[in-house]
């Protein structure tokens, strides 16, 4: 296996990992239809105002580097990939319906030679 997916497979399993940690309840790692691809689908609970406490769906991109030489690991997400996701969420909601609230998140993992690895979760994101 080529070392970048060696990394991202790392990648993915320590963001599922903290996820859960943070309080995300995980549904699907990898959920692929046709073309598309969502790295994680989890859910979280959130207050909403005047609504209370609602369960959100959260599509997330899950993006690791082991430097930050060229940048951080959230820089490598194009308006090109954010639009992939939506595609993919579009894709997910029409097989599974019913859900009210959804949120697309980055997911920055940057892994350091010492095997300790730092998280920093971009949430609510939006390209225009």
């Amino acid at each position: 296996m080529a070392s970048h997916n060696e990394l991202g497979k790392e990648g993915e399993e320590a963001a599922a990992a903290w996820l859960v940690k943070q309080g995300f309840r995980i549904l699907h790692r990898n959920w692929r239809f046709s073309y598309y691809e969502i790295d994680i689908i989890a859910t979280r609970k959130h207050v909403v105002p005047r609504q209370g406490e609602q369960e959100f769906l959260h599509f997330i991109e899950v993006k690791a580097r082991k430097s930050e030489l060229y940048g951080h690991p959230e820089d490598s997400v194009s308006k090109k990939k954010f639009r992939r996701l939506q595609q993919a969420a579009d894709q997910y909601l029409f097989l599974h319906p019913g859900r009210k609230w959804i949120q697309y998140d980055v997911l920055s993992i940057l892994i350091k030679g010492t095997g300790e690895y730092r998280f920093h979760l971009l949430e609510d994101v939006f390209f225009f």
